[in-house]
């Protein structure tokens, strides 16, 4: 993330195109940067269409500000400054997007506009900081949304994408002072919202789901397909914390508790117990797409995105996004 000094190719070649208004070329030298991008926008917003629709809107802005790019700065720089503050603008206009109480109990909950991040989606390069697995599982972009908007801005720049404070400052027209200290008090937070076992969120990044958990998920896929109840609830930690959005109510429960609520709100019977599963990821996460055939209906259809936490070989969290009628993630709709 470090600025080109002297000025590089992308910026010389940037500034020519800002003068000749060459959209193919714009959008060749801007294009390349799009998915990590929409992954900063996300990790602000914590909603993958929302995130989708800023970073066009970054593009768009790049466009008409596309003359005030002198090369001071690197374009990755420049263009990441435009969609930081896209996303404090679009922040600042939607009541329902205000932070989320730290005192809140359960109050991962509340985050009802939470949506699951394809893998597809994220950059490519394994090396890059913004797919790091810490910083994009469920619930480091849950604990995110507790942080009032611009403290969050700043902890991205700073924390995640290891910007120093002069070139946040100056992306936030703030004064370093001004970024030292909300830096500090997002640390707090964090460290108040995320488990012992995931605070180290600027350590090595690691990529790679484990033996351990691809054989977890696949489980978990085949006690649906079997409707093998205690199947599904020997995956389960004891302590299992489970959401379904866009329902509020984040419940830690017992596995069995779990399972249970489950029957009584109809699943796994008459009609509701014909299952298919596709092994996916989503956030760096192991994830199960279920798909659901009720009767009449000659295909499976995408129910319900299962994203999965697992810690010893147990499903300790479960994070459940209600699919139904939607061609999501680029998942097919039926089976």
């Amino acid at each position: 993330m470090t600025d080109a000094k002297p000025l590089g190719a992308d910026e010389a070649t940037f500034i020519e195109v800002a003068g000749s208004g060459d959209t193919a070329r714009f959008a060749l030298l801007t294009e390349r940067h799009r998915r990590e991008l929409q992954v900063h926008c996300y990790r602000m917003l914590a909603n993958y269409e929302d995130a989708q629709d800023l970073t066009q809107e970054t593009f768009l802005r790049a466009w008409n500000k596309r003359e005030s790019f002198e090369g001071q700065a690197s374009l990755r720089t420049w263009l990441y400054r435009i969609a930081t503050n896209a996303c404090l603008d679009f922040l600042d206009k939607r009541n329902d997007r205000t932070p989320v109480p730290v005192e809140l109990p359960d109050s991962d909950s509340e985050v009802l506009y939470l949506q699951p991040y394809p893998d597809r989606m994220l950059p490519e390069d394994p090396q890059e900081s913004v797919v790091s697995r810490e910083t994009i599982e469920l619930a480091f972009i849950v604990a995110v949304q507790h942080l009032p908007p611009r403290q969050r801005a700043v902890f991205i720049l700073r924390d995640v994408l290891g910007w120093p404070a002069s070139k946040a400052a100056d992306a936030l027209d703030l004064t370093v002072a001004s970024v030292t200290s909300a830096l500090q008090r997002a640390r707090v937070t964090m460290r108040e919202q995320l488990p012992d076992h995931r605070l180290d969120w600027r350590g090595p990044a690691t990529h790679e789901l484990s033996k351990d958990e691809r054989g977890v998920v696949k489980s978990y896929i085949d006690a649906h397909e079997r409707n093998d109840l205690d199947g599904l609830i020997s995956l389960l930690r004891e302590d299992l914390r489970f959401a379904m959005l866009p329902d509020s109510g984040t419940l830690t429960t017992m596995a069995k508790d779990a399972v249970d609520g489950w029957v009584s709100g109809g699943l796994f019977q008459r009609g509701h117990d014909d299952w298919r599963g596709i092994t996916t990821t989503v956030n760096h996460m192991p994830a199960a797409a279920l798909y659901l055939r009720t009767p009449g209906d000659p295909e499976h259809r995408l129910f319900a995105i299962a994203a999965l936490h697992i810690v010893d070989g147990k499903i300790a969290e479960l994070t459940g996004f209600d699919a139904t009628g939607k061609p999501w993630l680029g998942l097919p709709p039926a089976l």
